[in-house]
């Protein structure tokens, strides 16, 4: 149980207090812990420094995600239990500690000490520091679940809009060198290690602010004129509410751990690819992408990705968080396989489709809370959410797999440019579709699985 400054009982908020002091306080940790998302501008000096591959210099990034699921699915109930400022606490160490182990790891050519760092450590802070803004925010926004989650996880998407420019900026800063194409020319001794370690520093003090601010909503709160009765507008939308030890015997659950595996699955292995992507894409035309460019892409995802948690989600209160993921499995598929026939004939082109790519995966993590909200009730909402973002692990790896290791296979057999991602862009046309299917199998949940009124599962 968390003690102290730490205890769930020291953050209930006073009668008359205002819910919209608790975006800020998920945005500090959400903005911080959505870097992540950057990763990509460290790869390239990173292979480059150490001799790594593609695939290799994806393991931080692949583990963090890892840890990022396993960590929210088995902490779930603890963060419930112990409350928001617990687990932003834990975040903000783990998180920012796995920044200063990987600066040593690199400092020291000992880069299994990055990947246990930043992907094992960091991955950690992430799931806690994930989950936790989002349950609070379910329970501070009952009547508006799809902005409230989009809110929250709009941070995490925008946080690469900070974190890739101001990385950048950092690494050039420090001694990495690139050439007119965006190749790593050289990079001093100190330059990663020492960019990581102003990461790890600055983001804990940014976290602080959300330990300081958040609160949880008294016993039997809602806001003013709203009930749960209202919400029975839309058939999938229930007013019972499911236990997470039941949730994941449902049907519903397991055809949205689809539907995000793929979905997610299908925007992570560009996002962790951006900045070597483009380059590769347009190279050998007549004005290649440079290195700031690349890393402007990768800040342009980042806001196609923040955008769309907040816009997309906030849509699905009016339309419908199943309508709503027709949209994002459905036309990301056509997108994708506008890229995949058109390959570098319009930089134009590529972008806009990326980046409305990276706003349907984005919307994907944000409407799925208030999915989960509609189909099991808020009473364990983030507890079961911790549990279906395992299937953010999975994704975590196999997106980058067949993006990295499709684009070394393709290298090493002599080919170049488009070709070396066309065949992971068909495998991923593929997921979307099963993923559609998925989500069409949706139905309302079986009242055996409901909780009855008054009882208190053990937690």
């Amino acid at each position: 149980m968390a003690l102290g400054f730490l205890d769930r009982s020291r953050i209930v908020a006073p009668e008359g207090w205002s819910r919209w002091l608790v975006p800020p306080a998920a945005l500090s940790v959400h903005l911080a812990i959505g870097q992540a998302y950057a990763w990509s501008v460290f790869k390239p000096p990173l292979e480059k420094y150490l001799s790594l591959s593609g695939a290799q210099s994806a393991l931080p990034f692949q583990l963090g995600i890892v840890m990022l699921g396993l960590s929210a699915a088995l902490f779930g109930t603890k963060v419930e239990r112990n409350g928001p400022r617990w687990a932003m606490f834990v975040s903000l160490c783990c998180f920012c500690g796995g920044f200063l182990v990987a600066a040593l790891g690199v400092l020291t050519q000992q880069y299994w000490l990055v990947v246990l760092g930043y992907g094992g450590l960091g991955g950690i802070g992430l799931g806690i520091g994930y989950i936790s803004p989002v349950s609070t925010l379910i329970k501070w926004f009952p009547d508006r679940p799809g902005m409230a989650t989009g809110i929250a996880i709009m941070g995490f998407g925008g946080g690469a809009l900070i974190a890739s420019p101001w990385s950048a900026e950092m690494l050039q800063a420090f001694g990495v060198t690139y050439d007119n194409v965006g190749r790593v020319v050289s990079v001093a001794d100190s330059a990663i290690a020492t960019t990581f370690l102003v990461h790890g520093l600055a983001y804990a003090v940014f976290m602080s602010v959300g330990v300081l601010l958040v609160r949880v909503p008294a016993d039997g709160w809602a806001p003013a004129g709203w009930s749960p009765a209202k919400d029975k507008a839309h058939a999938l939308i229930t007013t019972a509410n499911v236990s997470a030890k039941n949730a994941i015997k449902t049907p519903q659950f397991w055809c949205l751990w689809v539907v995000l595996c793929f979905n997610v699955t299908a925007g992570i292995g560009i996002l962790e690819k951006a900045s070597p992507m483009i380059t590769d894409f347009f190279r050998e035309t007549p004005v290649p992408v440079s290195a700031s460019a690349a890393a402007g892409f990768v800040a342009l995802l980042s806001l196609a990705n923040m955008l769309g948690r907040i816009g997309w989600s906030s849509t699905s209160d009016l339309l419908g968080r199943k309508n709503m993921y027709r949209l994002y499995l459905g036309a990301g598929a056509l997108l994708y396989l506008v890229i995949a026939l058109f390959t570098n004939e319009s930089k134009i082109l590529f972008i806009i489709c990326a980046m409305l790519i990276l706003s349907f995966y984005g919307a994907g993590f944000a409407t799925v809370p208030a999915y989960l909200k509609d189909l099991f009730g808020t009473y364990q909402v983030g507890a079961i959410h911790g549990r279906l973002l395992t299937a953010w692990a999975v994704a975590g790896v196999l997106g980058p797999l067949i993006i990295n290791a499709i684009a070394d296979a393709q290298k090493a057999a002599g080919k170049s440019g488009p070709a070396l991602y066309t065949t992971s862009l068909y495998i991923v046309i593929g997921l979307l579709v099963i993923g559609f299917i998925a989500n069409e199998l949706v139905r309302p949940v079986n009242a055996k699985f409901h909780e009855k009124t008054g009882e208190k599962v053990a937690q």
